[in-house]
């Protein structure tokens, strides 16, 4: 339910990932203009997963992603979406079926 008392259609999780502390898209950016595009849409954001200086090269190392992934593996998502600011945000993988 959203905060008017309607049910919300369309939750979501979103992803934020920085690979560096220096980097002009700071996770707190990215999370504003994905709320930014959520609310534009009715979308309820439900659940935050960050990983701060992780290179997006790999899924190795990045602990949010990691439970990201469980969580919808499991069942336990409590969201029907996944948005996150670009893909480059998802990853650089070199590996085409570790990004799928």
């Amino acid at each position: 339910m959203d905060g008017s008392g309607e049910i919300t259609e369309f939750r979501a999780a979103q992803y934020l990932r920085m690979s560096t502390a220096h980097q002009q898209y700071s996770t707190n950016n990215q999370s504003d203009k994905i709320r930014e595009y959520a609310d534009k849409r009715g979308i309820e954001i439900v659940k935050t997963y960050a990983d701060d200086g992780k290179s997006g090269h790999s899924i190795g190392g990045r602990a949010a992603l990691q439970k990201l992934l469980s969580d919808v593996e499991s069942g336990r998502a409590d969201f029907n979406l996944i948005l996150v600011y670009d893909i480059s945000r998802w990853g650089r993988f070199q590996d085409a079926d570790e990004s799928a």
